[in-house]
């Protein structure tokens, strides 16, 4: 077991990742959420090695939209996940945890209860995500004026938050409410209106998703090149579902067939995708012929323009029915709320983060999108992390290795004499 030390915790509603300070990497990833699959009649959590069969398993999750709705979820896979896993002894260790921006009072008390309470960890600090993207952001390289625009679009929710001297600025933060979570179910929504019934798939469809969507660079283009059909059909890709026997996880069928939109490039029209496609006609009237022959007793389900429109929802969360804007006016109206002498600085430094941003050619239909709406005399650069989901937990690290660390946490005696809220403002 690890004595004294730091557990670092990004504690987020998809992943959690845990770790002890100044390592470069978490020790652990594991999702945040109990499952009950079909062949169990209890709730267990998954380990990070041992594989588990999750078709249409059932889940709990102690984070909705964001915020601790369920501590007695959360106590019992923190529990797991300190024991099993990392194998700490909070009471001589210090915590650092992620916590989303304007978390209510009531669930901030309720974190402290379980981290003094519940674990006895020896003492806490607090930090939010954006913060620490930004530190490890200004760790790796020297960010202008030590000031940044943090976009984080992670499993709940979307956040752009301007953080200057590693304090977010909280009245530009802007929030969309849309994440892979609302994504994976809009995948759901189309896979089951026109091919198959997934809507308990969660697992799956996330899988579907982090394999197979990317962003469209035209989408006007992008959906007439999807009607077309055979091998002019460049986003067409087949995804085969677990059968239980021989594999309990799905695969993508042809995984060259699914790389073949990189091919298309950016200025091209419809005609000159089909030239580039090498159609062959009479293999286009074989493949119809194949395609009308096709056993439908067999799990497997065709993809075309799900693969965009559904990380398409992120630009235009109105075509899902939120009524909130894109991520490019959210990016905007952020650097807007701030100080004139901080906007062009923040256009300069915008950091994508969260495992939403991980899609491809995200970064560049973002940059395509937001040129129009900043002013001409402003630069716009936009860097992903490296490694987006664990970016945060990376700052988390560097923070946690600092010298003054010890200082900036509350100990659990301070805890004990001034309770949660006197012990929060030392924190933001």
């Amino acid at each position: 077991m690890h004595q004294n030390g730091v557990v670092v915790l990004d504690n987020g509603g998809g992943l959690i990742k845990a770790g002890h300070g100044g390592e470069r990497d978490p020790s652990a990833v594991i999702p945040n959420c109990v499952y009950r699959p079909l062949s169990s009649k209890k709730w267990v959590t998954r380990s990070p090695t041992e594989p588990m069969d999750l078709t249409s398993a059932a889940v709990r999750r102690p984070i909705d939209r964001g915020y601790l709705i369920n501590p007695d979820l959360q106590r019992e896979i923190w529990a797991h996940l300190f024991t099993q896993v990392l194998r700490v002894n909070p009471a001589q260790s210090s915590l650092l945890l992620t916590e989303p921006l304007f978390t209510l009072p009531s669930i901030q008390r309720a974190t402290d209860e379980l981290v003094f309470e519940d674990f006895n960890f020896a003492a806490l600090y607090v930090a939010h995500s954006p913060s620490l993207a930004h530190l490890y952001e200004a760790s790796r390289r020297p960010i202008t004026a030590q000031c940044s625009l943090v976009v984080d679009c992670g499993f709940s929710f979307t956040h752009a938050v301007p953080v200057f001297q590693n304090f977010p600025i909280n009245y530009a933060a802007k929030r969309i409410d849309l994440g892979g979570k609302a994504l994976t179910n809009y995948l759901k929504e189309l896979v089951s209106y026109r091919s198959v019934n997934v809507m308990d798939e969660t697992f799956l469809i996330d899988d579907v998703k982090e394999k197979l969507c990317f962003v469209s660079m035209n989408v006007p283009r992008d959906l007439q090149i999807a009607k077309k059909h055979g091998k002019e059909n460049a986003f067409r890709c087949t995804y085969v579902l677990p059968d239980g026997v021989t594999h309990t996880q799905g695969y993508v069928k042809d995984p060259e067939e699914a790389k073949r939109y990189l091919a298309v490039g950016d200025g091209d029209s419809v005609e000159e995708v089909a030239k580039k496609m090498d159609v062959d006609r009479g293999e286009v009237a074989d493949k119809l012929e194949e395609r009308k022959k096709i056993d439908l007793s067999k799990n497997e389900f065709d993809l075309t323009n799900e693969r965009f429109l559904v990380p398409e929802m992120i630009f235009h969360p109105a075509d899902l029915g939120m009524n909130q804007a894109g991520l490019a006016e959210c990016i905007v109206r952020a650097v807007s709320s701030c100080h004139p002498h901080l906007q062009p600085v923040l256009y300069e430094s915008i950091i994508l983060t969260g495992g939403s941003t991980l899609f491809p050619r995200l970064a560049d239909r973002l940059e395509r999108e937001l040129r129009p709406l900043v002013p001409d005399e402003y630069q716009v650069k936009i860097t992903p992390q490296e490694d987006p989901i664990l970016g945060v937990w990376r700052g988390g690290s560097v923070l946690a290795s600092s010298p003054d660390f010890e200082a900036m946490c509350v100990t659990k005696a301070e805890y004990e004499e001034l309770g949660s809220a006197r012990c929060r403002k030392r924190f933001f």
